[in-house]
């Protein structure tokens, strides 16, 4: 019997200790949207959420309480309305969009904090968490193709 091709195995995994230094980095750097939402609901002192996009992504719909300072405008404009001791999260529109990397790099040079909410709004809105708009705020129904419709948590 002929060996059987692996495309997972083709290239061979990382040493254990690569493997951790690569986990652990990303870990850093990256949130998910249900861990922010658990943030922002406990009320979590210093937590910043920073929609990215522009003013009409904004009004659109966005992360219920997050502040609104898209990425061009964070060089000049982070310190005013942002404290140098938060932990800033940023997002833009989805795991399509490389926004909120932008704006996390803008706020790491600032000396911030930062780390960059994977899935953007496109999750945060799919997951059934709070949308704001002018017209108040709405939860829309959970996609279950990215979480549980039972409103439980999947605990990863």
């Amino acid at each position: 019997m002929p060996a059987q091709f692996s495309a997972v195995a083709a290239v061979p995994a990382a040493a254990n200790a690569a493997a951790i230094a690569h986990f652990a980095a990303r870990l850093s750097v990256e949130t998910d949207v249900s861990d922010v939402a658990a943030d922002l609901a406990a009320s979590v002192p210093g937590l910043v959420v920073v929609d990215s996009r522009s003013q009409e992504s904004w009004d659109q719909g966005h992360v219920e309480g997050a502040t609104h300072l898209p990425t061009a405008e964070i060089a000049t404009k982070a310190a005013g309305l942002i404290p140098a001791d938060a932990m800033v999260v940023t997002y833009c529109w989805g795991p399509g969009c490389n926004g909120a990397t932008r704006a996390a790099l803008e706020f790491a040079k600032l000396g911030y904090r930062v780390k960059e909410m994977i899935g953007g709004f496109e999750y945060w809105a799919r997951e059934g968490f709070p949308v704001e708009t002018a017209s108040g705020v709405d939860r829309r129904p959970v996609d279950a193709l990215t979480a549980p419709v039972s409103g439980i948590a999947c605990a990863c």
